[in-house]
């Protein structure tokens, strides 16, 4: 069973010129080292559900597997904090592009892209899905209203695979990467092909959130925040329809506008 992605402390509050002892749910923060035919490879920062999704996930996106049957064996010890992947090749794909590396669970550069990588498993989007206005506006809501974490704590990104009419599956996390990952590996554990669906999430819309969704697949990304220049010219290049600041009953469109329609 997963481990709860919050707990209860007891907390000191300042409000209306009191300081008061409530109660408040806190996030956690739990790292999962992976090793990789019993090599280290990564450790990573993350909230404590579906660890086996991100994992997968997380490999499929570093071009360490391109299928789960690549994997021979998988354990993970949620108790001390550790993954053993054992692979059906004993050599780990591209290696020399890898470093045993930490990646933590915040923006920016603690974590780390190897663009040489990056080349090599993002993918040009072929999605020929096309979405309305206000299917964008509907799946970001839902999204949100269904996130009882982010709710509860106000601590953790959430990610959402999607057809046009509803949510597939959706994962929240401390990372942004890591939520990502996990629907990278839910898909890939139940075999769900992802040229055809949407992407949405909670989170800035960086290059990094752009290459990442190049590499699951997807050919629209819905988010609520803004995107960087960066990514905007990564989601041109690849043929992505990125769509940010969803809020209320309305958003910007800045690659590949064809995809969206009027209602």
């Amino acid at each position: 069973m997963d481990e709860p992605l919050s707990i209860s402390k007891t907390i000191h509050k300042y409000d209306n010129e009191q300081i008061f002892e409530t109660e408040d749910e806190i996030v956690i923060e739990f790292p999962l080292t992976i090793y990789i035919n019993n090599e280290e490879f990564a450790t990573m920062v993350c909230s404590p559900q579906n660890l086996d999704e991100m994992v997968i996930g997380f490999l499929a996106s570093e071009g360490v597997i391109h299928f789960k049957k690549e994997i021979k064996e998988m354990n993970i010890d949620s108790d001390r904090g550790f993954a053993y992947i054992e692979l059906h090749s004993k050599e780990v794909k591209n290696q020399q592009y890898f470093s045993k590396r930490f990646i933590g669970s915040c923006c920016g550069k603690s974590r780390q892209f190897y663009f040489q990588n990056d080349v090599r498993t993002a993918k040009t989007s072929m999605a020929k899905t096309t979405l309305t206005s206000l299917q964008c506006i509907q799946l970001m809501k839902k999204m949100q209203e269904d996130s009882f974490v982010f709710k509860n704590t106000g601590g953790v990104h959430n990610a959402a695979l999607c057809t046009a009419e509803d949510i597939l599956v959706s994962r929240s996390d401390i990372g942004r990467h890591n939520a990502l990952d996990k629907l990278y590996g839910y898909s890939l554990l139940n075999g769900i092909s992802v040229r055809d669906k949407i992407l949405v999430f909670s989170g800035r819309i960086s290059s990094e959130i752009l290459t990442k969704a190049a590499k699951i697949g997807v050919g629209i990304v819905l988010s609520k925040s803004a995107p960087t220049d960066l990514a905007i010219k990564l989601a041109d290049d690849l043929n992505i329809t990125a769509v940010g600041f969803i809020r209320g009953s309305s958003f910007n469109i800045y690659s590949h506008p064809e995809r969206i329609i009027e209602n």
